[in-house]
């Protein structure tokens, strides 16, 4: 799959330091004919360190759609004292020389890239990100379909454009975990970009992982039930039960097993149902049925 999009600009012609000497020309000037987003830093800051790499991805794989200066703080008190900046990081977003948008302190890698696209829009731009997306929703649709290895080509093709695409990134995983081909997904997942390893996308791809390797052990459905039956005190055989249903899709049942379990015996071998049950959660979306009533009668039980 090809996906039409322009070269990349390099990074050296998107994003430069700042200073109040150059602050006029570099972010007001020039955001009169592309936005420029000013990530207000300082050395001793935290956050600063984990935000800044994570801004400039995504500012770089917006291919020139907008730019970026960083300014430190500690040598520009006077335009931090005119923006009212209190606290960092902090980051505003300037077109035709007016912030526009901006928001403070660290977030997660795919709100960061939602602000960029967000402040390329207003600028009356189109982010590239959002034929990538719907690329993205299209091999989504494929692997729900049971076309894995298409999948996996599409995810390709969008990672060639965007490394640091997040939901590429966990949808590549997953197409390998439905081919089979899982360690070839915990591979992908090893070697993930680090701006994007905590991703909620590659967190749910991560779940799913743990759940196949758990599932190629799991025993027979029809023999853990009866175990189950017979003793249902026999808290092994109740977990493996969960285990082994959800190895065949059943994810639903064995949610109720592992609640049931977690109602029981909420210690058991160190609180293992109420850990499955979160893995679970995890790799499923987090507005499935399923996972919301799990949390509900989960959360009922703890806080009873």
């Amino acid at each position: 799959m090809e996906l039409n999009l322009s070269a990349a600009a390099p990074a050296e012609d998107l994003i430069k330091d700042g200073s109040e000497a150059t602050f006029m020309a570099d972010v007001v000037e020039a955001s009169q004919t592309v936005p420029v987003i000013v990530d207000f830093w300082a050395p001793w800051c935290g956050p600063c360190k984990t935000l800044g790499p994570q801004l400039e991805a995504a500012v770089v794989a917006g291919k020139g759609a907008v730019k970026m200066v960083k300014v430190n703080v500690d040598e520009a008190q006077m335009i931090a004292g005119q923006l009212q900046i209190q606290s960092i990081p902090t980051v505003y977003a300037f077109h035709k020389g007016q912030p526009i948008d901006g928001f403070q302190g660290a977030l997660p890698q795919s709100e960061i890239e939602a602000f960029v696209e967000r402040v390329i829009k207003a600028a009356g731009g189109e982010a590239p990100g959002d034929g990538l997306n719907e690329a993205v929703e299209a091999a989504e649709e494929m692997l729900g379909e049971g076309a894995a290895a298409d999948a996996a080509q599409t995810f390709a093709a969008v990672l060639g454009e965007d490394p640091m695409h997040a939901a590429a990134y966990g949808g590549m995983v997953r197409a390998h975990i439905a081919m089979g081909e899982l360690d070839q997904a915990e591979g992908l997942l090893n070697g993930a970009p680090i701006e994007i390893s905590k991703a909620p996308e590659l967190e749910a791809a991560h779940a799913q992982l743990e759940l196949a390797r758990q599932a190629e052990d799991a025993g027979p459905v029809a023999e853990l039930t009866a175990a189950v039956e017979a003793d249902e005190t026999d808290h092994q055989a109740r977990f493996d039960l969960a285990q082994a249903l959800y190895a065949k899709g059943e994810a639903g049942a064995a949610v109720d097993q592992l609640l049931e379990l977690f109602k029981r015996d909420r210690e058991w071998n160190d609180g293992a149902a109420k850990t499955q049950l979160f893995t679970i959660f995890d790799a499923l979306k987090p507005n499935d049925p399923i996972v919301l009533n799990g949390r509900r009668k989960l959360s009922s039980m703890i806080f009873a």
